[in-house]
Order: structure tokens, then C-alpha cells, then sequence
């Protein structure tokens, strides 16, 4: 991985080599942290970059902070503005990922949240795709089921939490297959290991409510826009049972990192003909003008660095 330029952290920009914590630090003993994940689109015929929906992605970047006790005086517009500035110094001409991360920072020994201090730290490094083989990926239902809103909030995108999805993809991806699909306690389906699904079935798209143990993916929701108003599709948040997907037209996954990625192959059972759906690749292309600001209607979902 390429080594971030810059970060924000400790309330300045300082060069990546600064951005240091010990290795007493109360976050990465007892993953007393939460992140965000933003993506920034380069525009290269108006060589500009676009970040996607920053104001969105921060408002649940906080809220996942106020679940782990977390206090801070920035607000969604103030830490969209830190990561533009941020951007600026980077000078990246390409696609990126952009990271925020807020954290319990004292160096100490004892389970809790309270009476700690509080910090934020945000970079930015290149970033193609999440999933290599996004157009035609065969996942595996995973052995491993979703953590639950009473143990681990899923909503909240806390960093112990992602044990149980490096558990899940890394046993998938050592079976062989390119992702997983998680399932709830209950046996419904939940996400991928790290991404939000959707399943296309007799017309009508699909997807898990947030009483799924999913985590409220904010491009998961964009799709959901999308379906609506450009494909004129009927869009149904219910709970999805496993024998579903092997008898449905397409499925796909979406997220920050993951996008919109086609799945083909569910346990060497082929989704539809076997090959990524219309309706998917319809959603792909939508998308990608979208994030890139060569639609207008969508502007307002874009900040520009």
C-alpha cells in the first residue's frame, strides 16, 4: 500500500511520518476506536477531484463516536473541510481513499470508555478497486454470522468490531471465493463482509433493513436513490432469507471501497444466466458518472477539492 502524504492529526496537518501513537495506546489493545471511509473521484477531464457525500459520511462518522462515549466539537461541515484542506496538500491527481479515524488515545491499561481522551486523526492514500474481481464475483455463504446490535453495534463502524469481518473474508478468500455473504443469528441475510448487498428479484430490488445488524451505508442508500429515480425501479427494505439468492435474478454488493460489485456465483451456483445483470450494469454506470460530477442532478451529493 502507498504510504499516505499528509495527516490530520493531533488538531494540525502534519507530514504522515509525525502522525505517530505508542504502542500502549488504549485503542489498539481494546479497539476503543471508530472510522469512517469517504472516497475521492478524479475528474480527469476537468482535473478536479470529487469527494462523494462527505457531509453524510461524517454525520455517521460521529454518530458511530457518540456510541463509544466519544465527545468532539467538529461537526460534519468542519471535518469536510479539514479533508479538502487535507487533499489540497496531498495533491492527488487519482482516485483515493480517505480514511478518519477517532480514537481512545491514552496509553494505559483498563477496559472502559469513560474518563479517556478523545482524538481524531484523518489521511488519504490512491485507491482502484476494493474488490478485483467487481464484475463478476463468486461469494460464499460465510460459517461465521453477523454481530448483533446488542453485542457490537453494526451501525457503528467501530474498529473491534471488524475481527468478525477479517474472520469472514479471510476463511472466503482462503476457500477460494472473492467475498462472503453474512447471515444474522436469526438466519437472515445480513452484508458481505464489509459492504451492504442488494437482490434483484421478479423486477423489484431488495435489501436488508438496517434491523439486520447492517451497517446504514451511505452508498447503499445513494443505489437506493438511484434504482428510484433513474431506473424507475420499486425499491423493498425486508428481511431476506439464504434460498432466496440462489433463485433471484442479480445480486450485488455496494459500499465505499466495494462500490456497486457484481455477483455472478453464490456457492458455485450461478445468480441469473451466470453474468453480471443489466440492472446492475445500468446501476455501475450511473454511479460512476455520478461520483466523477458528469451528472448534474447530483452535484449537491459532491464536494469539490
Amino acid at each position: 500500500m502507498t504510504l499516505p502524504k499528509h495527516a490530520y492529526f493531533q488538531g494540525k496537518i502534519v507530514s504522515y511520518a509525525e502522525a505517530k501513537v505508542g504502542i500502549a495506546t488504549h485503542a489498539l489493545h481494546y479497539g476503543t476506536a471508530v472510522f469512517g471511509g469517504l472516497r475521492g473521484y478524479w475528474n480527469d477531464e476537468e482535473k478536479r477531484l470529487f469527494v462523494f457525500r462527505p457531509l453524510d459520511h461524517y454525520r455517521r462518522f460521529l454518530h458511530s463516536s457518540r456510541i463509544m462515549c466519544m465527545q468532539f466539537e467538529h461537526t460534519p461541515e468542519s471535518l469536510s473541510k479539514l479533508t479538502c484542506e487535507l487533499l489540497r496538500q496531498d495533491g492527488y491527481q487519482e482516485d483515493v481513499y480517505i480514511r478518519p479515524l477517532a480514537y481512545k488515545a491514552d496509553e494505559i491499561i483498563g477496559v472502559r470508555l469513560h474518563d479517556l481522551t478523545d482524538e481524531i486523526t484523518i489521511y488519504a492514500i490512491p485507491f482502484g478497486q476494493y474488490v478485483k474481481n467487481d464484475t463478476n464475483a463468486h461469494v460464499t455463504v460465510s460459517s461465521w454470522r453477523r454481530i448483533d446490535d446488542n453485542m457490537i453495534p453494526a451501525r457503528g463502524k467501530i474498529s473491534g468490531a471488524y475481527a468478525n469481518s477479517a474472520l469472514i473474508k479471510t476463511d472466503a478468500t482462503r476457500a477460494g471465493f472473492d467475498e462472503a455473504l453474512v447471515l444474522t443469528q436469526e438466519g437472515h441475510l445480513s452484508e458481505g463482509s464489509a459492504m451492504n448487498i442488494f437482490m434483484l428479484r421478479d423486477g423489484i430490488l431488495v435489501t436488508p433493513p438496517a434491523t439486520e445488524n447492517i451497517l446504514e451505508g451511505i452508498t447503499r442508500r445513494s443505489t437506493m436513490e438511484l434504482a428510484r429515480q433513474e431506473l424507475g425501479l420499486t425499491v423493498v427494505e425486508r428481511p431476506i432469507d439464504r434460498t432466496e439468492i440462489y433463485i433471484c435474478d442479480e445480486l450485488f454488493f455496494t459500499g465505499t471501497a466495494a462500490q456497486i460489485t457484481a455477483i455472478t456465483k453464490v456457492d458455485h451456483r450461478p445468480i441469473g444466466k451466470g453474468e453480471m445483470g443489466p440492472v446492475t450494469g445500468q446501476l455501475r454506470a450511473i454511479f460512476n458518472d455520478v461520483v466523477r460530477g458528469r451528472n448534474p442532478k447530483y452535484l449537491d451529493w459532491l464536494q469539490t477539492v
